[in-house]
């Protein structure tokens, strides 16, 4: 007996809502970046299955491999209300690779996932270009990556990104939790603000607040919506310079859970960082936070950066040298913000002169 179903339209995937096309037209578009990432052991040529590195080209004889993987959070959002890309890019590099600096490792190469409902090519560019950016700053090579279309999944106009690091170091060069000793200290490299944690109590702030994106706020120059986009800051030659001149110990990258959860991964349980508060000035952007949010000042550190980017933990007699070696270089804004000390009973880090951003605020 024949089918006598009636013959249905021809469906395609765009049809499906997925192109094809502009996903082709988008690796066209990066290609100029993803080339100006090049380094030696990456030729990072895109379009085949998978990318390619050389560690013996890279120059490295018995390396470790370290791998780091991160996002950007809500920082999303906000750089959505704003319509500015290319910074999220930069962040996206930023949390990963400086995870890998924290163990003691050089970025070697990057690959990004960008996942959306519907691809807007010019975003998507726009973010490969800070991608590229990041790549640059640091030496690693972007060798490749993941375009998702998923209509569906994703809210007209929504996208995520994700980002994934790998770095190396000679075997027996990698820092590990334990090495700081009692009486090490605490070099503090600034951020640029709020770097890419913490942004969904920014993100509450500013509704119930009610406060436009375009506001100026006492002490910046940018809109505030520009300023929190601020890209992070990477601290790939800040760390060489300080590995160069003295005995680094340990680094920490001050991510989520701020100046109170982060400094412990770094050191014994036997230990507690001692931080100065009155060694810094709270920046403008935290100032407001704090401010605008009634934020208590043990939240403030909890939750953000409150100004550092980045401690370098060193030996007392290296911790001269090391500081002069930052300051003369790539990081002239150093200074030491805390000593490591015996532990006891007490927590792991301990603040002392918070009294001052109340003041700064």
């Amino acid at each position: 007996m024949s089918d006598k179903t009636p013959p249905r339209n021809s469906l395609s995937y765009r049809d499906a809502g997925v192109d094809i096309d502009a996903g082709d037209a988008l690796v066209r578009d990066i290609g100029p970046d993803a080339a100006r990432t090049r380094r030696a052991g990456a030729d990072v040529a895109l379009g085949g299955f998978g990318g390619l590195f050389d560690l013996k080209a890279a120059g490295f004889d018995d390396p470790i491999l370290v791998a780091a993987t991160d996002g950007v959070g809500t920082k999303l959002e906000l750089a959505r209300a704003v319509g500015r890309y290319r910074g999220l890019g930069i962040d996206l590099v930023a949390m990963c690779v400086n995870d890998l600096i924290a163990q003691g490792a050089v970025p070697l190469f990057f690959l990004d996932y960008f996942a959306t409902g519907k691809l807007e090519r010019a975003i998507a560019a726009e973010v490969v270009a800070g991608i590229a950016d990041g790549c640059v700053e640091c030496e690693a090579a972007l060798i490749g990556g993941e375009t998702a279309e998923m209509p569906g999944v994703y809210p007209d106009g929504g996208f995520d990104l994700a980002g994934f690091a790998v770095g190396a170091a000679e075997r027996g060069t990698l820092l590990s939790r334990g090495m700081p000793q009692e009486g090490d200290v605490a070099i503090a490299l600034p951020s640029s603000g709020v770097h890419a944690n913490g942004f969904s109590l920014v993100r509450k702030i500013i509704d119930v607040t009610g406060t436009s994106l375009d506001d100026r706020i006492d002490g910046l120059d940018l809109p505030l919506g520009e300023a929190l986009l601020e890209p992070t800051r990477i601290y790939h030659h800040g760390t060489r310079a300080a590995h160069a001149a003295g005995h680094v110990t340990g680094i920490c990258h001050v991510t989520g859970g701020g100046l109170v959860e982060n400094p412990p991964r770094v050191f014994g349980e036997d230990l507690s960082l001692a931080i100065d508060c009155t060694s810094w000035t709270l920046p403008p952007i935290f100032s407001w936070l704090s401010r605008k949010g009634g934020i208590e000042a043990g939240e403030m550190a909890r939750t953000f950066n409150c100004g550092i980017g980045l401690l370098i933990f060193t030996s007392e007699d290296s911790a001269g040298s090391c500081l002069s070696a930052l300051r003369d270089g790539p990081e002239p804004d150093a200074w030491i913000a805390g000593r490591l000390s015996a532990r006891g009973d007490g927590p792991a880090v301990v603040f002392s002169g918070q009294e001052s951003w109340s003041t700064a605020s």
